[in-house]
């Protein structure tokens, strides 16, 4: 099988108490593609600038990512800036210049439009919707989505929720949708507006996956370093989504599994600035964390 992700194309600055790196490729399509690429075939739809440095992305080309969808506009790419403080958990945005991202409306082409299973990464709902007007019947899509959304489109946004397979929250995100205080009665308002499946990211505390009769929590890999979180939900949707399309099996233990490798490529992701860590990553090195997460969750 293969995968679908339209999300934004970046590059960002960023520092953390363990330096500073500058326009650094970002974006929520390439982390997800560098993840989700171990495991199957990735078609990128995105957009970039006239400035974008094409030779940044020569290693997705090497791991079976499509690449045909990725416009380049008249005008400069997506830039963010962001600084973490010491608790990783907390950052200041410094800048973000929409650029060509602002007036981005994606098109599928027509030789993916029938790809089996779709992400909806983190961009306008509205767009999203334009997104699931072009795909043709597929198997599983999932949502991301943001507060900035969910403060100032919820309507639009519920109206996605009504279409999609599955989404993909944090915790304050699904209290804010609902306005349910407690996170596990929150995700299951989430399934009443449509999706099937919740995933609940907790960051440092791990995350748990939700339906209407299943539910499964994990930790968060231990790690003990820990330089750049800035991608870390994405390649996180990419080890997950990435799984589920190899196996092509939505069952609940597909989606337990998932949501293993899910949390180990994102605990590789946040090892080194911007997507650094994925690029020389191996599927020994994967499979030896998942077998170190599951020795330590066993009782």
């Amino acid at each position: 099988m293969s995968v679908l992700v339209v999300g934004s194309a970046a590059l960002d600055s960023i520092e953390t108490p363990y330096g500073k790196v500058d326009d650094c490729l970002g974006g929520s399509a390439f982390f997800f593609a560098a993840t989700a690429s171990y495991f199957t075939p990735v078609k990128i739809v995105a957009v970039v600038g006239e400035d974008f440095p094409m030779q940044s992305i020569e290693f997705l080309k090497s791991r079976n990512v499509d690449l045909s969808g990725l416009e380049v506009a008249q005008g400069k790419t997506f830039r963010w800036g962001g600084v973490y403080h010491e608790d990783m958990n907390q950052r200041d945005t410094l800048f973000t210049h929409l650029n060509v991202f602002e007036t981005f409306s994606p098109k599928i082409p027509a030789q993916v439009r029938n790809t089996p299973y779709v992400f909806l990464a983190n961009i306008h709902p509205g767009l999203q919707l334009e997104v699931l007007s072009q795909v043709e019947d597929p198997k599983l899509v999932m949502l991301d989505t943001m507060n900035l959304w969910i403060d100032t489109d919820l309507t639009v946004l519920k109206q996605v929720l009504a279409k999609v397979d599955a989404v993909i929250l944090n915790d304050q995100e699904a209290r804010q949708i609902t306005g349910e205080l407690n996170v596990i009665k929150a995700a299951r308002e989430v399934i009443k507006l449509g999706p099937e499946t919740v995933i609940i990211k907790k960051g440092e505390h791990g995350a748990f996956i939700i339906s209407e009769d299943d539910f499964f929590t994990l930790p968060a890999y231990p790690l003990e370093s820990l330089y750049d979180p800035t991608g870390a939900g994405d390649s996180f949707a990419g080890g997950l989504i990435g799984y589920l399309s190899k196996v092509d099996d939505l069952s609940h233990q597909s989606f337990r599994r998932a949501l293993v490798y899910g949390t180990i490529t994102a605990s590789f992701a946040v090892e080194k600035f911007s997507v650094d860590r994925l690029k020389d990553l191996t599927m020994v090195e994967i499979e030896e964390r998942r077998r170190y997460l599951e020795e330590i969750t066993k009782f």
